[in-house]
């Protein structure tokens, strides 16, 4: 059965062109081939540095960041424990009493509080010998 679409036509060929003869022209092309061939590459190496190289360094980074923040926490948890462990102790009224105490002076009504004075740890000044020391008698009582 013959073809319908191509029945009526009689299909032309072109003939094949022959290589250009023109060496500047062949040189041009090779130029060309080579050109396309290493914008190719540059494209697929920069397409491999935003699928791998970029990804990991943001897994290092948020690597870095998580271990910084299970420092934290863990310091949190520490501060948490030393917090209970004061809260447990100030539940206890001779605890809370020696703290009002010491801390903040407190007494019981009729008690004498006192305060010892640390010694000075300064010396007095010498006397200077270019001035003469006057002394006054004491007052008489």
């Amino acid at each position: 059965m013959p073809d319908r679409h191509h029945a009526g036509k009689a299909r032309k060929r072109r003939p094949r062109r022959s290589p250009t003869r023109n060496p500047a022209a062949t040189d041009l092309r090779h130029r060309r081939r080579v050109l396309v061939r290493v914008l190719i590459g540059a494209m697929a190496v920069v397409a491999l540095l935003f699928v791998f190289v970029f990804p990991a360094r943001t897994l290092l980074a948020q690597r870095q960041q998580t271990e910084k923040q299970k420092k934290t926490l863990e310091l949190l948890h520490e501060q948490s424990r030393k917090l209970a462990e004061e809260s447990k102790r100030l539940q206890n009224n001779a605890e809370v009493e020696r703290m009002a105490r010491e801390q903040y002076g407190f007494v019981y009504p009729g008690e004498k509080p006192y305060v010892v004075v640390p010694p000075s740890t300064t010396s007095p000044p010498a006397p200077t010998s270019s001035a003469p020391a006057t002394t006054r008698p004491a007052p008489k009582r």
